[in-house]
């Protein structure tokens, strides 16, 4: 009882430390410097009940959003928590990622980032494409190609700044997820160890 207690407790954590990033990130004009894929992929790859792991970046998803629409929406029309049939393509994309964490077999350095960066890589071809699917640009190869051109970085300012806070935030906290889980881990065991 009391493992589950503490499971439940650390799901409720995460959920609520992803989602304050999202919408500090947003608060701030940051956006997509946020916890949520690389909770994605942590949930994915460390916790065995994989029901939990798909559903915690999809509850973190979904309180930012609702935060989003329903504190900013009467202040702001631009940015909406809730908006077209590309949102759907976001939430995949956190499916697709958490998926991409329980392949991960081990937890080096150097394959967190891997996986990090392909979670990154992810995110982009299946948002961009929900946005392709707004016919915001066409529903044509033309269409296509403009909104992928339209959201590489260096393409404009706000491409630029959404690829490379997707990059860095998903880097950043896959390092602090897995950091962290992995000092505790280790704690953990020489405490069990020495007992």
């Amino acid at each position: 009882m009391k493992s589950n207690y503490t499971n439940i407790l650390l799901a409720g954590g995460l959920i609520l430390m992803a989602a304050v990033t999202r919408i500090a990130g947003y608060e701030m004009g940051i956006y997509n410097l946020a916890s949520v894929a690389a909770l994605g992929l942590f949930s994915g790859n460390v916790l065995k009940d994989k029901k939990l792991a798909y559903l915690l970046p999809l509850l973190a998803m979904f309180i930012a959003d609702a935060y989003i629409q329903y504190m900013h929406v009467v202040y702001d029309n631009s940015m909406k928590g809730f908006y077209d049939i590309s949102q759907f393509f976001v939430y995949g994309a956190m499916v697709v990622i958490t998926f991409l964490g329980t392949k991960m077999k081990d937890r080096k350095a150097l394959r967190i980032a891997g996986y990090s960066i392909a979670g990154s890589l992810v995110f982009f071809v299946l948002s961009n494409f929900g946005t392709f699917l707004t016919g915001l640009w066409g529903l044509n190869i033309e269409g296509l190609t403009t909104t992928y051109l339209m959201a590489l970085p260096f393409y404009t300012k706000e491409g630029t700044q959404f690829f490379f806070n997707t990059f860095l935030g998903d880097m950043v906290f896959s390092g602090i997820l897995f950091g962290a889980y992995a000092i505790l881990k280790q704690a953990v065991e020489s405490k069990v160890a020495k007992a």
